[in-house]
């Protein structure tokens, strides 16, 4: 039919022909997932800034809670090229120029500033002018953006450790093999919480990083899923739920 018509109307109905599956909203994440994003691994339960959205979104499109199904996607795999499993993966995927080539990105649903934690009793806690910042040995998970950020912001002279999961960053962290990581700010104020004697050292200045929700290139549920997005954050729902 005629896609400007269709695009115009987000009920329930005009958008099943957009499902992955007909009936339900497929939404994907990694596993495990982490507060404050997630709480107690379990995205089926809407708790977490990034479960909470979900179904926040999920209402908005006319699907009830019980017709929301969540499927598993790697982060890294989130945004290679290709058909995907799902209606739109929800995982902090920052959006960059070069991701959005091969996949679609809603409008942000979270605005990122990255932050920096180390233990309270290493040097970087009282130096950390830019030209110090480059002295000390980082580490990440491989793929983030939060990784791009030392290499391209911090510029370190040491090449980062780049690890599989933010739980091996964590234990490098913890055991001194790194002396300090970068992450966005949430996940860095959880993360002292969990690491004995860690803090956040600093937060840098926003780069207009955000995250979107992906969804497989080209995707024509992203002009509805905007339009819910939209609503959430005139209404005050984003604002409500990130307090």
């Amino acid at each position: 039919g005629n896609s400007s018509a269709a695009a115009a109307s987000c009920t329930n109905s005009a958008i099943q022909d957009q499902l992955f599956a007909k009936g339900q909203l497929t939404v994907a994440t990694d596993k495990p997932v982490y507060p404050p994003w997630f709480v107690d691994n379990k995205p089926t339960n809407g708790q977490g800034y990034e479960s909470a959205v979900a179904y926040a979104v999920a209402d908005q499109l006319g699907f009830s809670k019980s017709q929301v199904t969540w499927a598993y996607e790697p982060f890294d795999s989130s945004y290679a090229p290709g058909t995907k499993k799902f209606d739109f993966d929800i995982n902090e995927i920052s959006y960059s120029p070069a991701r959005a080539q091969v996949v679609t990105f809603s409008d942000s649903y979270y605005d990122v500033q990255q932050a920096l934690v180390a233990l309270k009793d290493s040097p970087i806690v009282s130096k950390h002018e830019p030209a110090d910042l480059k002295g000390y040995v980082y580490g990440d998970q491989v793929g983030t953006t939060s990784l791009q950020f030392i290499n391209s912001q911090i510029q370190p002279d040491k090449t980062p450790k780049v690890f599989e999961t933010l739980n091996d960053v964590k234990q490098a962290l913890g055991t001194k093999q790194i002396a300090a990581l970068v992450t966005d700010t949430p996940t860095a104020e959880f993360i002292t919480t969990e690491i004995p004697g860690s803090v956040v050292v600093a937060q840098f200045p926003s780069t207009g990083e955000h995250y979107g929700l992906l969804f497989a290139k080209g995707n024509q549920l992203v002009t509805c899923v905007n339009k819910a997005l939209a609503t959430l954050k005139s209404n005050g729902t984003l604002a409500k739920l990130t307090g």
